[in-house]
């Protein structure tokens, strides 16, 4: 097989030990020098992951050494490239976020995950949606509202009380957190080509951040999401627990 695996690994000491280990016995490469990137820790660090390596291009293959590992495969030393040689590939586009906030600035940023919008203050937030340029709510009143990925539907989407969409639906997922009007709306599913415009109304009593997984702006005015069309990134899966499989379990969890 002589792949070339960069080994990469959460700040964890149960990840930093087992990363010595795995170095030892199958060698470490730069990932810009690397066939796979193997990455160690919980889903927090895979997201981190795909993020600071997405531009090279080559698959990731993560190992659950941290809280949460539903991105990751099961923790285990031995034959670890004839694992990845047998491990199913999964093809994630994300979501690209532009966030024009209050001071003039706009903010670019990837979301694998989801894309959130979260009021700052006690205030609820005052919201304008729309779909593809149509005015769909003239004024969501909420703490909040995301639209998610299908890898990221089983996330803060779902804690949000989302629907599960299965990887490859081409779908995305908006969701509101605490609406209180309009008071039956509870979310959309959209087609994953829909472009989403949030606009703030009155932004300086209300004022709202936005995030796209990790990376946060501060007192937005407006946001517009989109799936990306440039940017892809494969994720390798034990065959026996894909993500595909995962994400279809998830939905019979009681």
């Amino acid at each position: 097989m002589n792949q070339r695996i960069a080994l990469v690994a959460s700040h964890g000491p149960e990840a930093q030990a087992e990363l010595a280990q795995l170095k030892q016995r199958y060698g470490d490469h730069a990932p810009d020098q690397a066939d796979v990137i193997v990455a160690l820790g919980g889903d927090g660090f895979m997201l981190r992951t795909l993020h600071r390596h997405q531009n090279l291009g080559i698959p990731v293959y993560g190992m659950k050494l941290g809280t949460v590992g539903f991105l990751l495969n099961q923790y285990h030393a031995d034959d670890l490239e004839g694992r990845i040689a047998r491990a199913q590939a999964t093809v994630l586009r994300p979501l690209r976020m532009q966030a024009h906030s209050e001071s003039g600035a706009t903010v670019e940023a990837l979301a694998f995950n989801e894309v959130s919008l979260l009021r700052q203050t006690k205030q609820a937030a005052h919201v304008r949606v729309s779909l593809n340029g149509v005015v769909r709510i003239e004024e969501l009143m909420c703490d909040g509202v995301l639209v998610a990925t299908p890898a990221g539907s089983t996330a803060y989407n779902l804690s949000a009380h989302g629907p599960i969409l299965p990887i490859g639906s081409q779908l995305l997922a908006m969701t509101p957190i605490s609406p209180f009007r309009p008071r039956r709306w509870r979310g959309a599913v959209l087609p994953a080509t829909t472009e989403i415009k949030f606009e703030i109304l009155d932004p300086y009593k209300r004022p709202v951040s936005a995030t796209a997984d990790s990376n946060e702006v501060r007192d937005v005015i407006e946001v517009l999401i989109r799936e990306s069309t440039e940017h892809t990134t494969t994720l390798l899966f034990d065959p026996e627990h894909n993500l595909e499989e995962r994400i279809l379990n998830e939905q019979f969890v009681v």
